[in-house]
């Protein structure tokens, strides 16, 4: 038993008094003569034992009676440890993708806002935050409006990130009881690695789970063949369990083009095809219907006139494999000799390419110059009978660059940068037992920039980064079969797409993405995304022949979005949400270290209030002491 007033105690002392005064009584019994002597004594010995005890009597009720109403002002009470602490209840509200799921006919979502409104005290303040917005120390009336709005969201904390900010939410006091509530499905996508930063803090899980785990995705789809009149277009789809097939629409903004079923393997995985025909601007949707998730049952997509690349090769080597690898669809090849070279067509070009030059005239580096600073790309490949100086002047301009001595041993080109952007998306997997292509000689190459390949003995092949690129040897046919290797496409091919980067078929939200609009700004002008009422300026660098957007995580909303300039449209992008949260797959409840695993917030919050209940004795006590005081009226009145 615990006191809520424990000073008052002390009065209990002051029961010493009465003790005193009953102990050491300070009338006497005077003696009377009388004639009868036998009689008066059995009298007097009576009479005195009957007042001794009706004296103690209502001395022991007297004292029960006033300690009793001491111990009841003093309050006392019956309490755990953890209810006689402060208490701070921070809690996580997982608003992702993945808590659309149904439970009952209603999200997973609503549920738990509908629990946590049952639950939370109306007159205490509390702190909520979930992946996108925090409300901290308010009253619940000022935010259940907000509370009920709350919306689903692409984002999603990571377990640690949850741990990390509900730890900034909390005050400094040592002295309280922490308790950290997270609410959520739980996803493997929440990536839980086990290390907990909240030492001092008890973690309180609510696992919520839906009705039904299957779902459909739109997972994703490509161009399969391009031609002048028409594409084909797969789309590919997931299942979480087994089916046979789902019907597909195919949206052209907002008119319905074709529809048809995606058929679905032992995989659970499906498939369709769509052709495209006649199309100058395409504004596409794939849309399904599921009883799942929503936010994957629709992909969009935009396609629309692709800029050609221009591309400049000046040569004093033979040329044509470079024809055979820009084909006219996708780019604009000019390939001239140095003599006919007209230094006025560099700035109109997006990548331009030195081919086996025996030297550069200094006219020529310093136009070059200028072409990189507007954003122009560049590679150089050296000829068997080189110019050093001339060269020196040009290529240590980037990262420091610097062709050195002829070495004529025969080596094997046998190392990929498999990290380095030219490559990213070409190669399914590390390729370790490839034909390797060889050079007959070649130039030590001393650069800051990183290599891209190198030889056997690990010394660059081809380097460059960004708008610059080397190769440390001819690629001629009497000094390299480099030509004849497969690695010459995905190499020269992604250098040249990569100087005027055109939108995709679609982008994913919350990934960086870089988009060339070849177009030449006025001054202040400023190009600008569009969609609906949303309008958004990304970060932009004005060249001399284009503009260079990057979009980072600043877009929260799937959908087509024109690039605008003036309130013309010069093309447009599409974004979708990562799929990740498509899986449902769960963290099972012995991969999660908690203080407690619930499945219900209204459970969590019973337990909270058993374990935080304090029983409180003071009214008992007031009902002992009136007890005794009952008491003693009944000895004063029956006892003679």
């Amino acid at each position: 038993m615990q006191f809520k007033h424990p000073e008052l105690l002390w009065a209990l002392f002051l029961l010493l008094i009465p003790i005193f005064i009953h102990l050491f009584q300070l009338r006497r019994f005077q003696k009377t003569p009388f004639t009868n002597v036998k009689l008066l004594k059995k009298v007097v010995v009576e009479s005195r034992r009957s007042q001794t005890l009706k004296k103690w009597l209502l001395l022991l009720t007297r004292l029960s009676l006033l300690a009793a109403l001491v111990i009841a002002f003093a309050q006392p009470f019956f309490a755990s440890k953890v209810a006689l602490k402060e208490k701070e209840t921070i809690i996580y509200l997982d608003n992702s993708f993945s808590m659309q799921l149904k439970n009952n006919g209603a999200s997973l979502l609503q549920n738990a806002v509908q629990q946590l409104l049952k639950v939370l005290p109306k007159n205490e303040r509390i702190t909520i935050f979930t992946n996108d917005r925090t409300f901290r120390n308010v009253l619940l009336q000022d935010f259940q409006n907000q509370l009920l709005e709350i919306n689903f969201t692409d984002e999603q904390l990571t377990l640690n990130q949850i741990q990390f900010k509900g730890e900034t939410l909390f005050s400094e006091n040592s002295d309280t009881d922490k308790n950290l509530v997270i609410v959520s499905d739980f996803q493997r996508s929440l990536q839980f690695n086990g290390s907990d930063s909240l030492s001092t803090v008890k973690k309180h899980l609510v696992q919520l789970s839906g009705d039904s785990k299957n779902n459909v995705s739109v997972d994703s789809a490509y161009i399969k063949t391009n031609d002048e009149n028409h594409l084909d277009l797969n789309v590919l789809l997931s299942a979480k369990e087994e089916l046979e097939s789902i019907p597909v629409s195919l949206y052209n903004d907002t008119i319905l083009t074709a529809k048809s079923s995606a058929k679905f393997d032992e995989n659970l995985s499906g498939s369709i095809q769509f052709t495209i025909t006649n199309f100058e601007e395409f504004k596409g949707k794939i849309q399904i219907t599921d009883n799942a998730l929503d936010y994957d049952n629709q992909l969009y997509f935009s396609i629309g006139e692709r800029q050609k690349i221009k591309v400049l090769a000046v040569s004093d080597a033979d040329d044509s494999f470079l024809k055979r690898l820009f084909s006219d669809d996708e780019f604009e090849l000019t390939a001239v000799s140095i003599n006919q070279l007209n230094y006025s067509d560099i700035s109109r070009q997006n990548f331009i390419i030195f081919n086996e030059l025996t030297s550069i005239p200094s006219p020529l580096v310093s136009s070059i110059k200028e072409f990189t600073n507007d954003g122009g790309h560049l590679l150089v490949i050296p000829p068997i009978e080189i110019d050093l100086q001339s060269y020196q002047v040009l290529t240590s301009q980037f990262y420091g660059t610097a062709f050195g001595e002829k070495n004529a041993s025969e080596k094997n080109i046998t190392q990929i940068n498999f990290a380095h952007p030219l490559y990213q998306n070409v190669f399914d997997k590390k390729v370790d037992n490839f034909q390797y292509p060889k050079t007959s000689s070649q130039y030590t190459l001393k650069s800051a920039a990183p290599s891209i390949l190198r030889f056997q003995d690990r010394t660059p092949f081809l380097i460059g980064d960004n708008n610059f690129y080397a190769f440390s040897a001819p690629l001629s046919s009497e000094n390299s079969n480099f030509k004849n290797s497969p690695l010459i496409v995905p190499t020269f091919y992604n250098m040249a797409i990569n100087s005027l980067k055109s939108p995709e078929l679609y982008n994913q939200l919350r990934k960086d993405v870089f988009v060339d609009v070849p177009i030449s700004l006025e001054q202040d002008g400023i190009l600008k995304v569009v969609k609906g009422e949303i309008e958004y300026i990304p970060q932009q660098q004005s060249m001399a022949q284009k503009v260079h957007m990057v979009f980072n995580d600043e877009l929260n909303e799937d959908g087509i979005y024109s690039i605008d300039y003036q309130n013309k449209s010069l093309g447009l992008l599409s974004f979708n949400y990562d799929r990740k949260e498509s899986m449902l797959e769960y963290l099972h409840p012995e991969e999660l270290e908690s203080t407690s695993l619930d499945t219900s917030i209204t459970s969590l919050f019973e337990t909270f209030e058993k374990d935080n209940r304090v029983t409180e004795l003071w009214k008992w006590f007031v009902i002992l002491a009136l007890l005794f005081l009952m008491v003693e009226i009944l000895i004063q009145k029956f006892l003679k």
